[in-house]
């Protein structure tokens, strides 16, 4: 029998991340994808700070940039070839916009990310391909035209059986389901799946329309629901508050895009071709345990919801960072007691905030009188220096913080992307995927308490810290600004199960 360290089921964005952290750790990984190329169907079409910053760290940020030209070249097609009249949106909260000009970008918790923070509009289709390149610049075996069809679990590993051929079977020390919001890996594992029932239906696509010039561009809401135009050519979305869907997995027809909306935006459109479309609606489901024996969930496998807000590759992607090289040191034997149990502690509650997130907005969009006068007090708000600010550090991901023991406040956060006085930065040293001590002060006794145990990297910084341990996803364990190496010993037992013999 073929057999593997890890099989993942699913070769979106966030297997082929998952895929390429296991293997930068020596691992021998399967990813099985059922499609035979990447799905052209419209999907995210940004990242937020904590995605960008674990690809540049893993030296991707050339092909981010170029990723990002060219939709930049798009959107200025959009508007007739003009640059736009006002400064770019930092986002939205359910279709109400908020410019970047009234943000405090000198707000502490805004980071310095360095070179990654530049990076933010790039789709899904294409950090697919940019990780599927990556993945097979590693040796990753990406089997497409196969998947998963069932599995069976034993204190030992999992035995997975792929399709289309029902004898063919894959043994592996551990299952990663990355295989979506319907996930079958979820299903068969039994894994617990609470949350709200759907009250929406979305449509999101690309087409060509006779008519467009009569639709404004970006949100607008209408008395029979919203509708979007732009920022690219041809990209439509409408949402309507009927319930659900009566099929989800029927067709999308031209019609039906042109149906919907004619009746929200109350323009006789036609749409003379679909390129690219799909349904989507305000289900908000997420697992209680991220990992059931020996199997994992990661991506939407392990937690749906609607789409407003951008957050669903990015809260994916989040999963396999953080899950990435713990389970590479579970199965190298190196992993304290306890590690891989913290990936559902740690990624849980973000998880849970965006389906949260998610809801706020949908409870925001309704239609009646009463919803409309609470959206423009929140409109007004979110257009306050405070409430813009606010609504960015929420949207960028600056915010999020992993509840980790340590006084300073930079443990538990993603590391600063510092400039050291040799003209490097942090990314470039992170590239390898493994955990790293920053000793800024020539310290021996951070060396010594660190040899054997740790990669140093001895180099001066013009702050005022003097240590920093940084885990292989880039999140900061243990700092220290006085000099000394308190607390150094408990965080590298802690995390990267290297005791003092």
């Amino acid at each position: 029998m073929e057999t593997k360290d890890v099989v993942i089921a699913g070769g979106g964005p966030v297997g082929l991340m998952l895929a390429c952290e296991l293997r930068l750790a020596g691992l021998e990984v399967l990813v099985v994808e059922r499609l035979l190329d990447i799905d052209p169907t419209i999907k995210a079409g940004s990242i937020n700070l904590p995605t960008a910053e674990a690809l540049y760290r893993r030296g991707l940020l050339p092909a981010l940039q170029e990723v990002q030209q060219q939709a930049f070249e798009q959107m200025k097609a959009f508007r007739g070839g003009k640059a736009p009249s006002a400064p770019r949106p930092a986002g939205h909260f359910a279709g109400i916009m908020v410019g970047c000009a009234g943000i405090d970008f000198s707000d502490p918790d805004f980071r310095d990310a360095g070179p990654a923070a530049s990076v933010f509009v790039v789709g899904q289709q294409a950090l697919e391909a940019i990780l599927g390149a990556r993945a097979a610049e590693l040796g990753v075996e990406v089997r497409r035209g196969a998947e998963l069809t069932g599995f069976t679990t034993d204190d030992a590993g999992v035995t997975v059986q792929l399709g289309p051929t029902a004898d063919n079977q894959v043994r592996a020390e551990w299952l990663v389901g990355c295989d979506g919001g319907r996930s079958l890996v979820r299903k068969l594992a039994g894994f617990d799946f609470p949350g709200t029932e759907p009250a929406i239906t979305g449509r999101q696509a690309i087409v060509e329309l006779e008519g467009a010039e009569r639709l404004r561009p970006s949100w607008h809401y209408t008395d029979t629901g919203i509708y979007a135009h732009g920022p690219v050519p041809g990209r439509i979305l409408t949402v309507e508050f009927d319930g659900p869907p009566e099929d989800r997995d029927a067709p999308i027809t031209a019609e039906e895009i042109q149906g919907s909306l004619r009746r929200v935006s109350g323009v006789d459109v036609t749409v003379t071709k679909l390129v690219s479309a799909t349904r989507f609606t305000d289900n908000a489901r997420q697992v209680t345990s991220y990992r059931k024996g020996r199997v994992l969930l990661a991506g939407d496998a392990a937690h749906v919801h609607s789409p407003f807000g951008g957050q669903g590759l990015n809260l994916g992607m989040g999963d396999a960072v953080n899950l990435g090289w713990k389970l590479a040191a579970t199965i190298h034997g190196t992993a304290p007691d306890g590690l891989l149990d913290t990936y559902t502690t740690e990624r849980h509650p973000i998880g849970e905030w965006v389906l949260d997130w998610t809801r706020a907005q949908i409870a925001l969009m309704g239609t009646d009188s009463r919803t409309a006068a609470l959206r423009s007090v929140v409109g007004d708000l979110l257009a306050t220096p405070s409430g813009s600010t606010y609504l960015a550090k929420k949207l960028s991901g600056v915010l999020q913080r992993y509840p980790i023991e340590g006084d300073h406040e930079l443990v538990g956060t993603s590391a600063p992307d510092f400039e050291f006085a040799d003209g490097t930065r942090l990314g470039e040293h992170l590239a390898d995927g493994k955990s790293l001590l920053l000793d800024l002060a020539d310290s021996p006794a951070m060396r010594e308490a660190a040899a054997g145990r740790v990669r140093v990297l001895t180099t001066k910084y013009g702050g005022e810290l003097t240590g920093v341990l940084i885990r292989p996803d880039g999140i900061v364990a243990w700092a220290a600004s006085d000099g000394s190496t308190n607390g150094l010993d408990e965080a590298l037992a802690t995390w990267l199960g290297q005791s003092r013999s």
